[in-house]
């Protein structure tokens, strides 16, 4: 995801941080980003299956927001989120731990 999404999460008051935040950021590995998700108790964004077949495979922690959007530029990103973060996040904090977030979808698990 691109590090504008981290920027505009913080903006709207949640602590979001990057892979690019991290000293080790062009190393860090889907295990890596896993249990820094899980130590600091951070939600995944991403478009990844790797992260959601994980879930799958062995539960939470960490929370996937798992972003089923295809190609779509940083501008248009930002304005989806905006128009469904409240319902997003509302999810998260009734106890979901996959949020599988389409342009016309949004399933929790």
């Amino acid at each position: 995801m691109p590090p504008v999404l981290a920027t505009f999460l913080r903006r709207k008051g949640f602590d979001a941080t990057h892979t690019t935040d991290y000293p080790q950021a062009q190393y860090l590995a889907d295990q890596e980003i896993r249990q820094i998700a899980t130590e600091e108790g951070r939600v995944i964004v991403t478009k990844d299956d790797d992260f959601l077949d994980y879930y799958w495979a062995k539960g939470a922690p960490p929370k996937v927001l798992k972003l089923s959007i295809g190609n779509i530029r940083n501008n248009d990103l930002i304005d989806l989120l905006e128009a469904n973060l409240q319902t997003i996040n509302k999810l998260f904090q009734e106890d979901a731990n996959v949020v599988v977030f389409g342009r016309n979808s949004l399933i929790s698990y």
